[in-house]
């Protein structure tokens, strides 16, 4: 168990105080976690879409970066601590206020860097979008 996976662990249980940016956003949590992947549905409130209905791309990459983070976390040493520095999304179909499914699974780690695949898809299995991260490996301060 590492500060990561026991931070995971609280919240797939729902018991996470959420960070204040998360909350704002309306991010929510995660549903399903496992070494190397994790898994979350998410509804879009109606207040957060564009005025055609569409989801903002913008919205989208939080959710890819966030789930990017989550994934990060399953394989994070427990005397390190990550920070996105770079992430690369590609919109295949517009969303529409209808729940996503969110998943998010590392594809490569070194010494230094872990780096992240994320799929957003309808219930239907119809992607969205599509992400891939890279998270840079720092030693965690005392």
């Amino acid at each position: 168990m590492t500060w990561a996976t026991e931070r995971l662990d609280l919240l797939k249980a729902g018991s996470a105080v959420l960070p204040p940016v998360v909350q704002t956003l309306q991010l929510g949590g995660l549903d399903d976690w496992g070494s190397g992947w994790v898994r979350k549905r998410w509804v879009p409130n109606p207040e957060l879409l564009n005025v055609d209905g569409s989801l903002f791309g913008g919205y989208l990459t939080a959710l890819a970066d966030q789930a990017a983070a989550f994934a990060a976390m399953t394989v994070v040493p427990d005397d390190m601590v990550f920070r996105t520095t770079s992430l690369t999304m590609n919109f295949v179909r517009v969303g529409r206020v209808e729940a996503l499914l969110i998943e998010a699974r590392v594809v490569a780690q070194t010494r230094q860097m872990i780096t992240c695949r994320v799929e957003l898809k309808r219930e239907n299995d119809e992607l969205i979008a599509e992400a891939s991260s890279q998270q840079l490996l720092l030693p965690m301060k005392a």
